[in-house]
């Protein structure tokens, strides 16, 4: 396994032997729980936008050094002294960041433990699946600081889990346990406190195994099927389908199915 030298955020790689990628985000500014500074959110766009030029990787695992949050959002204190000008400078920078993490074309798995809440809780809803562990604490208390979730949370909470629970959630401001969270559909899975990352990393494994082709082209489908009408998002998925039955990727998961063994995938289209 290896490591970049960022200094708030960690990547790390991994080979679990399916002879691609495995990368670990690792959110690491513990002392302020991870809130997000600008320094913070350029260094995490840097690192996503790294990660999505890389042709053999194949999942990635988003998480926290700390156990007490995953990310506890907008390091407000940072912001307290911030002009105008500044405000919006540094909105380009999150804005970046989360183009950044929507962007990378393969699963991202979100492992949450502790708080997860503003721009932390949005920062795992940018991912595609979501594990939280039993102490995880979720919410977006923008309102109840002068602000509106501004991490995609006002469009990506309502596609989880449908615009009235949605609007609840966020005018109100309040907090959800792990529990209530997986029950409306914040969170995919819900696991006992302290087996997020390693439920996190069982998703991942098992998607690494699968057509590296196939894999990319179903999360492009799903993606960009979302914000359309039914008969577009067909033809989206259509799209799909075509780029996947004509790859090498297709060939391969026949030839193996037929002679009863383990997939070689090519990986390419």
């Amino acid at each position: 396994m290896t490591g970049s030298a960022a200094r708030l955020v960690r990547l790390e790689r991994s080979e679990p032997g399916s002879g691609g990628v495995i990368a670990d985000v690792v959110l690491d500014r513990p002392d302020a729980l991870n809130a997000i500074s600008t320094a913070f959110a350029r260094e995490l766009g840097d690192v996503f936008t790294e990660l999505a030029g890389e042709d053999d990787l194949r999942a990635v695992v988003l998480s926290s050094s700390s156990a007490r949050a995953f990310c506890v959002g907008a390091d407000l204190k940072e912001r307290n002294d911030a002009t105008d000008g500044q405000l919006r400078t540094q909105r380009v920078v999150y804005r970046r960041m989360a183009r950044a993490l929507l962007a990378v074309p393969v699963p991202v798995v979100a492992a949450v433990a502790g708080y997860a809440l503003g721009g932390g809780l949005e920062l795992a809803l940018l991912s595609d699946i979501v594990v939280a562990d039993e102490s995880a604490v979720a919410g977006l208390p923008e309102v109840s600081v002068g602000v509106v979730p501004g991490l995609g949370g006002t469009q990506l909470l309502p596609r989880r889990i449908g615009p009235a629970r949605a609007a609840e959630l966020i005018y109100t401001a309040r907090r959800l346990t792990a529990q209530e969270a997986g029950q409306l559909g914040v969170v995919d899975r819900v696991v006992p406190a302290g087996e997020a990352l390693v439920a996190a990393h069982a998703i991942a494994s098992t998607i690494a195994r699968n057509s590296p082709v196939g894999v990319r082209n179903a999360k492009q489908a799903i993606r960009l099927g979302a914000g359309v009408d039914l008969a577009a998002a067909l033809e989206i998925e259509d799209a799909a389908w075509r780029a996947t039955a004509f790859s090498a990727d297709r060939a391969e998961g026949v030839r193996a199915f037929t002679e009863k063994r383990e997939p070689r995938w090519p990986g390419r289209p």
